[in-house]
């Protein structure tokens, strides 16, 4: 089964550190996603969301909002994904991840979007 780790940053924390302290948490999770072997099927990393851009399109109308999106405490930083035997197998690697000691390690299973 597949499993995405979403590393959820909080909002500011990449801008507060030193440019060494940045490269340093950098190599960190390429190394964790290096160490995942044949269970790592992709990983990146993201630009701040301040670079991104949200799209909606209603009444086939497009609505484009840039970001930062502020109603947010958290902005995607991360994803990893997995192929896993289990949810369990999942969460024991999130709780190896380097980013689990300054950001949330969310887990979910990838499945068709009209499974509940």
């Amino acid at each position: 089964m597949s499993y995405l780790l979403l590393i959820l940053e909080p909002r500011g924390q990449r801008e507060a550190r030193s440019e060494a302290e940045a490269h340093a948490c950098y190599a960190e999770m390429v190394a964790f996603g290096e160490s995942l072997g044949d269970k790592l099927l992709s990983s990146e990393s993201l630009r701040p969301d301040r670079h991104g851009v949200r799209v909606q399109v209603r009444h086939a109308k497009p609505a484009l909002r840039d970001g930062p999106f502020t109603e947010s405490k958290e902005m995607l930083g991360d994803f990893f994904l997995l192929d896993c035997a289990s949810l369990n197998e999942a969460v024991a690697i999130a709780q190896r991840c380097p980013a689990a000691r300054y950001a949330s390690v969310e887990v979910r299973e990838c499945a068709p979007c009209y499974e509940a």
